[in-house]
């Protein structure tokens, strides 16, 4: 799609850009720490991913290339509307290879192919507090984190052990980075989260609503929340397997067959489900 020169380009203004460079240096100086911001107009509605659109806008150049996902998919709303918008507004190229990008933005999911050093993830986050849900104000949540003070999360997790035998938590599951801070690993399905442990790209965390931006260097301590007696355990998909490629070490998302109301089970990541296919041709 070529640029039309109505727009800026990346559309945002320099100094915006400038702005929130500047607090993304800040957030990867200090793992987990979430860095306030002056979010930014968007013509996209608060909660359609405007914090992780505005690290892309900010870090986008001529040389990138950009790949656009949703729950994993390259062809859903969110994300194609993501990337028309983008080309709205720069010349850069867009592609559904993972290993082809340079700057991945993603919504609810990390690919399943391991990131290179050279390649840079966003993620959208609708709610960056881990400690959100045990604490309403943000002034309090705030000295807890300046005073390590995580006991009430580590009783909610207490809590749904003796309730259920087990964590409940399928989503955001709360993490420990660099021993320090407790951060949101942002709606992705606990399955993703060992993939933020001393990974080779930098991860970054965009929200917009909140006006936050947080960030995992490379090579970074990252660790799910887990008592020493029992252990963080991911989704278990054992005796699954994709119904396209097969495979049974991905995520998979459950479906049904609009006809027969058959069960069945598919790749949530469709680049790396296509890529898997095309080697067995």
């Amino acid at each position: 799609m070529e640029r039309t020169e109505h727009y800026n380009y990346a559309f945002l203004d320099e100094g915006s850009k400038r702005e929130i460079r500047r607090c993304i240096l800040k957030a990867v100086a200090i793992p987990g720490y979430q860095v306030p911001f002056g979010s930014r107009e968007l013509p996209i509605g608060r909660g359609w991913g405007t914090g992780g659109i505005q690290l892309t806008l900010s870090l986008i150049g001529p040389s990138d290339t950009l790949k656009v996902i949703d729950q994993g998919s390259d062809d859903s709303v969110n994300a194609v509307n993501i990337k028309k918008f983008v080309g709205l507004c720069t010349d850069v190229p867009t592609t559904t290879d993972t290993h082809a990008a340079t700057l991945i933005q993603s919504r609810h999911r990390i690919p399943e192919v391991p990131l290179r050093n050279d390649q840079i993830l966003v993620l959208q986050v609708p709610i960056p507090e881990p400690l959100r849900i045990v604490e309403p104000k943000e002034e309090v949540t705030k000295k807890m984190h300046a005073e390590k003070d995580y006991a009430p999360i580590w009783l909610q997790l207490y809590e749904s052990i003796v309730k259920y035998g087990k964590v409940t938590i399928p989503t955001e599951y709360p993490c420990t980075v660099e021993d320090r801070y407790i951060m949101n690993p942002s709606p992705i399905p606990k399955f993703d989260n060992p993939k933020l442990h001393q990974s080779d790209c930098l991860y970054l965390f965009g929200a917009g609503r909140e006006k936050k931006i947080y960030a995992v260097p490379p090579h970074t301590s990252v660790v799910s929340l887990a008592f020493d007696d029992v252990p963080f355990e991911r989704e278990n998909f054992h005796g699954k397997k994709c119904r396209l490629c097969g495979s049974t070490n991905t995520y998979l998302d459950e479906m049904y067959d609009a006809e027969t109301g058959e069960k069945f089970y598919q790749c949530s990541d469709t680049a790396y489900c296509k890529e898997v296919r095309s080697r067995e041709l």
